[in-house]
This record gives C-alpha cells, sequence and structure tokens, in this order.
C-alpha cells in the first residue's frame, strides 16, 4: 500500500498523438518511457522518484498491453543488474533509483554495463537528492558518471524538456553504444506543466524475442582480454559518438543574446532558479527572456568543447552555476579555455558558496556580486531587488521542526524501552540503519551510535565481537533487512558466531520510502507474493535465538531486551518487533471508518487523555514517548505553576502513553475513552446508567466533603 495512488492518473498515460498532457513531472517520465518503446522498468524506491514507482505499478494493465516487463527490485544493484538485458539485444530498458545512496549500492553492476557497453538504449534515471531537503549525504551524480564514463543528463525543469531527455536518453545510448544517466531534482519530479504527447510504442523487439532467439558475445563480458578493450572503445568509439550526438541535435541550449560581454552557464537542472533570481533583480522576464547570454548544459557529462569555446569568445567573464563540490565543470571548462588559449574569466565558486544548495537567495546573492565585478562603473545599472523576508525574521514565525516519528509510530515504544533498559544496564552502544527508525538518535530518546547504509545495521557493529560486560545492538527495518541486512548483517553474524543483538523492526511496509509492500507484507497484494517471515528467514540461516513481540506491548518488549542482553547463551541474537506501520494502517482504516459511520454502523474510535487534577507536571511521559500528539498546557489549578501534559485531538488511540506511564511507573494521570459513533440502544442505555451512577457518587462525596468541614 504505497502512500499515493496513482489509479486515476495513469489513465493520462493512454493519451496519443497530439493530444496534451497535463500533469506531474514524475507521470511526465512514465509517458516518456512508454513513448520511447521501453521494453523493460525496474527501481528501487525513495525519493524523490519513489512517486516513479508508484505510477508505474498503478500503470501495471497498460505496460502489459504494451509488453513491457515491470519490476520492483529487491535493491538497487538488482535494478541495475536488469540493464545486462540490454547488452546483447536491441531492448530499451530503464532503471531509477534515489541518488547517491542508490548509486552506490548498484556501482559494480554499472560499472559492468558501463564497460561492456550496451545495445540497446539503457537508461538510468536517478532522483538528485542534494540540497536543504535532503535525507542522505550530501553528494552528487556526475563523479559516478566520470568514473564509469556514463553521460549524464541534466534536464532543465519543465515537462517538455524533461520528456524530450528520456526520448534522446535513450537515443543518445544506443548511438554511443554507452548506458546514460537523467537525474531529476525534487522540484523536476514534482514541477506541475504540459506537452504535446505522442502514441505508446511497443517493442519492436520484446524480451519474448530475446528469450526465444539468444545472443551470446564474449567480446561484451567483462573478463580479460576484452575487459581491457573496453577502455580504448570507449575513447576511440563511444565518447566521439556521444559528443557527436550531442552536436547535431543540439542537446544543449543558447538563450540570451547571441553576443554579450558576459555570460552565464548552468545546469539545466538550476535553470529555473537561475531564471528567478535574474527576474528579480530586473535580468529577465517572467517568460525567461535574459538580457545575459545563457549557455544550459542539459547534458552534464561529457562537455562539448567546441559549444564552450564559441561561447566563451569574446567574452570578458562567465559565471558558472554548478551546486556542490568538487566544481567538476568549473575545472573542465577551466582546462579547455587554457588549452584552446582563450583568456576569458572564469567565475563560480568564488562568488557560490563550495557546497550546499543554491537557493533562490544564493543564486541573486551570487548573480549580484558577479555583475559588480565586471561591469564598468559608466555602465552599471541599479539592480532591481525584490524584497525577501531574512531568515531571522522567518525563524520567529516558523519554529524549529526535527524529523520525527509519527503520532501513533509503532517504533517509538521500542525505543522507550531501550531508554528503560538503559536505566537498568546503563549505556550501551547501538548501531543504527537507514529508515524511520533513525529518527531514535533525536530527542527524545538520543540512542544511536553509527549508521551505514541501508541494511547495514548489524555490519556496522560486526568489530564489537569481543566478550565484554555489555552488547552491542543493532536495529534495522523489515526494509532494510530484505535491502541487504539479510546477508550482510544475520548470515555474517552467523558466519563468524556474533554474540550481538539484532533488533528488527517489523512495520509490515518500506515504510521510510512511502509505504510499498516488500516479502514480509501482510496485506494482500495480487501480483507480489507476500506474507514471508522475518522469524522463519533468519532461522533459515542458521540464527537459533529469535523472539518476536508486538511493539506497542512495551512490558514484554523490554523484557524481550533484557533477555537478549543478559542471556548467557552465545552467537547472534535476533528480536523480530512487530506491529503495522500506522500511516499505512490509517490509509487503509479511515475510508473503511468513514463509510461505516455514513451507513450507520457502530464504529468505536479509542483516544487517550490526561487527568489534569493528577498530572504532577513531571513531564516524563513526554521525555520517554515524543508523541506529536502529546504536549503540555496551561495547568487550570491557579496555586500550580508546571504546565500539565496533555493529549491533543491528532491521536490515533495507540495507547503508548499509558503505557508508558504505566512500565515507567509514572503517575496514574493517563485515561482512555472509547468515543462511540452510530451508538446503539444498549450503549445509550449503559451510558446513561454511567452518567446516573457517577453523579450519586460525585454528590454523595461531595457531602462527605462537607461533613467533613462542618467537624473540623
Amino acid at each position: 500500500m504505497a502512500e499515493r495512488s496513482f489509479a486515476k492518473e495513469v489513465t493520462k498515460l493512454r493519451l496519443g498523438a497530439g493530444e496534451t498532457f497535463r500533469g506531474e513531472g514524475i507521470l511526465a517520465v512514465t509517458k516518456a518511457l512508454l513513448q520511447s518503446g521501453v521494453s523493460y522498468v525496474g527501481g528501487y524506491q525513495g525519493a524523490p522518484i519513489s512517486h516513479l514507482m508508484d505510477v508505474l505499478a498503478d500503470a501495471q494493465p497498460l505496460l502489459e498491453e504494451l509488453g513491457v516487463h515491470f519490476e520492483a527490485s529487491a535493491s538497487e544493484a538488482a535494478a541495475a543488474a536488469m540493464l545486462a538485458a540490454s547488452v546483447n539485444y536491441p531492448l530499451r530498458g530503464a532503471v531509477t533509483w534515489k541518488s547517491t545512496v542508490g548509486t552506490n549500492v548498484a556501482a559494480d553492476a554499472l560499472a559492468n554495463v558501463a564497460s561492456g557497453g550496451v545495445q540497446g538504449g539503457a537508461l538510468i534515471i536517478v532522483g538528485e537528492d542534494y540540497g536543504e531537503g535532503s535525507s542522505i549525504m550530501q553528494e552528487r551524480t556526475h563523479a559516478f558518471a566520470m568514473k564509469s564514463q556514463l553521460w549524464l543528463i541534466d534536464p532543465r525543469p519543465n515537462l517538455q524538456s524533461i520528456v524530450d531527455a528520456v526520448e534522446f536518453g535513450f537515443e543518445l545510448s544506443e548511438a554511443s553504444a554507452t548506458p546514460v544517466l537523467l537525474e531529476l531534482r525534487i522540484r523536476a519530479c514534482h514541477v506541475y506543466g504540459r506537452f504535446r504527447t505522442k502514441d505508446n510504442l511497443r517493442p519492436a523487439f520484446g524480451l519474448k524475442d530475446a528469450l526465444e532467439r539468444p545472443i551470446r558475445d564474449v567480446d561484451r563480458i567483462v573478463l580479460p582480454p576484452a575487459s581491457f578493450l573496453h577502455e580504448r572503445e570507449k575513447i576511440e568509439r563511444r565518447w566521439p559518438a556521444a559528443v557527436e550526438f550531442i552536436k547535431k541535435r543540439k542537446l544543449n541550449e543558447r538563450f540570451g543574446p547571441a553576443d554579450g560581454a558576459l555570460g552565464i552557464v548552468v545546469l539545466g537542472g538550476l535553470y529555473n532558479t537561475l531564471l528567478r533570481a535574474m527576474e528579480q533583480l530586473g535580468l529577465a522576464d517572467i517568460f525567461g527572456r535574459s538580457e545575459i547570454p545563457l549557455y544550459v548544459l542539459n547534458v552534464a557529462y561529457p562537455l562539448i568543447d567546441e559549444e564552450i569555446i564559441e561561447f566563451f569568445r569574446n567574452k570578458s567573464a562567465v559565471l558558472i552555476v554548478e551546486e556542490g563540490q568538487p566544481d567538476y565543470i568549473e575545472q573542465a571548462i577551466s582546462a579547455i579555455l587554457r588549452r584552446a588559449g582563450l583568456g576569458t574569466k572564469v567565475e563560480g565558486k568564488g562568488l557560490f558558496p563550495k557546497a550546499g544548495e543554491y537557493t533562490g537567495a544564493v543564486m541573486r546573492a551570487a548573480l549580484e556580486g558577479f555583475l559588480q565585478a565586471h561591469t564598468s562603473r559608466e555602465v552599471r545599472r541599479p539592480l532591481r531587488s525584490e524584497p525577501d523576508a531574512s531568515t531571522q525574521e522567518i525563524a520567529k514565525e516558523v519554529p524549529p521542526r526535527p524529523p520525527g516519528f509519527c503520532t501513533g509510530c509503532p517504533e517509538r515504544p521500542v525505543f522507550t524501552a531501550m531508554k528503560l533498559l538503559e536505566r537498568e544496564l546503563g549505556p550501551f552502544h547501538v548501531s543504527c540503519d537507514i529508515g524511520c527508525h533513525l529518527f531514535s538518535i533525536l530527542p527524545p530518546f538520543n540512542i544511536g551510535n553509527t549508521t551505514m547504509g541501508y541494511g547495514l545495521g548489524a555490519a556496522g557493529a560486526s568489530a564489537f565481537g569481543v566478550k565484554a560486560s555489555k552488547r552491542a545492538i543493532a536495529v534495522m527495518g523489515d526494509g532494510g533487512f530484505w535491502h541487504n541486512g539479510l546477508t550482510s548483517g544475520v548470515g555474517n553474524a552467523v558466519f563468524n558466531n556474533s554474540d550481538n543483538v539484532l533488533l528488527i523492526i517489523d512495520n509490515g511496509y518500506s515504510a521510510a520510502t512511502g509505504g510499498q509492500d516488500i516479502l514480509s507484507s501482510r496485506g494482500s497484494n495480487t501480483r507480489k507474493s507476500t506474507h514471508h517471515s522475518i522469524a522463519d528467514a533468519v532461522r533459515g540461516v542458521g540464527v537459533r535465538w529469535v523472539k518476536r513481540t508486538r511493539t506497542y506491548d512495551l512490558q514484554h518488549t523490554l523484557g524481550v531486551l533484557r533477555d537478549a542482553m543478559t542471556t548467557p547463551e552465545e552467537g547472534p541474537k535476533v528480536i523480530v518487533a512487530e506491529s503495522e506501520c500506522m500511516l499505512n494502517r490509517q490509509r487503509r482504516e479511515r475510508p473503511q471508518r468513514r463509510a461505516a459511520i455514513k451507513a450507520g454502523r457502530r464504529v468505536v474510535q479509542t483516544r487517550f487523555g490526561v487527568d489534569a487534577d493528577t498530572c504532577t507536571g513531571d513531564h516524563s511521559c513526554i521525555r520517554l514517548s515524543g508523541c506529536p500528539s502529546l504536549t503540555i498546557k496551561p495547568n487550570p489549578d491557579p496555586l500550580r505553576r508546571d504546565p500539565i501534559a496533555h493529549v491533543e485531538t491528532s491521536c490515533v488511540g495507540c495507547g503508548h502513553c499509558g503505557e508508558v506511564a504505566h512500565a515507567a511507573t509514572l503517575c496514574p494521570s493517563f485515561y482512555r475513552a472509547d468515543v462511540i459513533l452510530n451508538p446503539s440502544s444498549w450503549d445509550r442505555f449503559a451510558y446513561r446508567w454511567r452518567e446516573r451512577a457517577i453523579g450519586w457518587l460525585q454528590q454523595r462525596a461531595e457531602r462527605a466533603r462537607k461533613r467533613r468541614m462542618l467537624t473540623e
């Protein structure tokens, strides 16, 4: 169950020649793949291309009509290995994943397919997750392109440019026998627009044709002596073919006046931000007409020497707009100019920050500095600058909001149990993993020492294989377990007889990437094989100490953790903590609940609250829970200053706050209330009697209080 359904939107993928497509960038990519006659598509979900996988899954009937095979791959490496189908056959294939972490995982397969080359077009669509909103290390795809000599396309962020990039990406791959990387930033994936569509193409040579008429070309296999010839082939044949194709098709674009003393070179993906900054300074209009010559690199690698020399000739200075470090493009252009004997001043990282996202404010400041440095006072004109709220002013209105677990998240009780165990045994080393559970490193839990990659939580603790008074704990999600953890974590621990503890959080989905189904998902999936037990899998590779627990049962989870940390039994110990992801559960249950209420059926909703008279204001519950629905409010007692705990209406009734209050021996201030919608006659009868009984007891208590006052 993905976080978003594209069942309605995928109908647009059937549009034919000459019609107008209106929608989101990620849908435009899918339409472009079908228009290009793709034979197979695979990938691994992750921002910002998660929705591409979701769109393809929802478009399965159309893909089958066109003879397109779609596969949700077990990892990025598995997806990259699919491109082997294009090595010997004229099959167009596309794979996708989150970069650069996904490219790290896929690097082995990518290097092999880049060495041997391809006959059919091979397109790798990477979500370039770089900048302030990124959830990964700040690296770029450019280095991978140069390392393996894969051509890198970085299109302007509008739908027509993105569609064109997909189509000429396949053509460029076939013309140069080289896989092509197409990078899309978050804004490009989710930009809205329109483009003129073409008919979808059924592959002229399909997967069935390849299976029935297999071809073997030993020169394409990366083994000596062929592997030594591949490098020469890259330089002597593939690179020149790519350069010629890029020049002939004019994939890089020129905007603005033909001549000028100054110029700007910008990567395609940064074009919109640059134009917005230029518009704010009065250097361009809202339609993109620029007063300064622009050279837009829709192909970031390889660079075209002739085009660069032509653009720089007769210019005194040119600004290079390139995010990230190292400044690959600035260095390469400087070398091209030096060889050509041109003395044009190259500006870039001296005006832009060396690292970080080029936001509108950053772009505008660099442009202002460039123009002030390279425009004489006699011709310099004042730059228009739109008012922009300062960071300090925004900070006053927008409070800090670090990432954290969702309301009712089933993973929160696990880390509460770990905090309670620390109170008993003292602190211990925790090796974290990629996924929602990584939020445990932040307040209020502050648990976690390192994280090494998706599914590498157990491997990250493998060095601590010595006898000591404490054991290391590794944390891993079910998504990471099936991605990489079963072999590199569990299998490795069994082989080396590790004595560490591995805690696998099984929430039923690949939750951090959008709630996609995985092998151990418990929901029904007509197209995939699910319901495979994690506990059975770890036993299958040799783990003897395996226990399961329901995460919301805090006392039991704490007991299982205590057993794992203190048992005299040697060898790896695995705990599988199970409860459904609350976001997916709510997506599933809310429509059912609304339908039941509308139909007049009885529905019970559980809510939790805090008794203001009982709460002491200690707030230990908040420090051990961290639920967004658990907050504070002013104390109603005028004689008490400390604010009291309060449960907001966003509560989903998971019961964790009450469990914490009980397990940590805090206070009895938490209460549970069942809200009954469409109550039955019995519910109404029971409510009236409870109301009368409570009223009678309250009156008796009040009479007793008055009697005590009189006697005193």
